[in-house]
């Protein structure tokens, strides 16, 4: 079971680190009249899911479950988020960073579950409150993008 705890934890970094990058370009290359706002989210977004990069090694470490990936190839093998190129317009980048924010809420629930299981409530508890946070972002894309109550009808979270 700690293998189980072991394997959602890369699964969680190697996505939240997949979607760190793919927010951050989408920051840099976001254009249009709603650039200063759609810039101004993709930044928080983004600063948002470089700090847990640390956090989520630590996790891994704290754990006593081994190291984070050593690599980028082992990162993104990890990534439930596909390395694709991320182009097109500002609302096309807010809709690829806001599907790579519901991903990254499935590999949490995953890692919640699999902390449970463990009885690791700190690291059910830590998803819990990555959750609350990623889902206010969700919030604040669906508003951008005039999707009102999207992330509430998915029924994996």
């Amino acid at each position: 079971m700690l293998d189980e705890l072991h394997s959602a934890l890369e699964r969680i970094y190697g996505t939240n680190f997949v979607a760190y990058q793919r927010a951050h370009t989408a920051h840099m290359n976001t254009r249009g009249r709603t650039f200063y706002q759609d810039h101004k989210l993709l930044k928080k977004i983004y600063l948002y899911l470089q700090a847990n990069v640390d956090v989520l090694g630590e996790k891994i470490q704290a754990c006593g479950l081994g190291a984070v990936p050593v690599s980028i190839g082992r990162t993104l093998d990890h990534s439930a988020i596909v390395d694709l190129p991320l182009t097109g317009t500002s609302d096309e980048l807010l809709e690829a960073i806001l599907e790579d924010l519901y991903a990254l809420i499935e590999v949490y629930h995953e890692v919640d579950r699999a902390g449970q299981a463990v009885n690791y409530p700190d690291v059910s508890n830590m998803a819990a409150d990555h959750i609350g946070v990623i889902a206010a972002f969700c919030w604040r894309l669906e508003a951008t993008l005039e999707l009102p109550g999207r992330h509430h009808e998915r029924t994996t979270y």
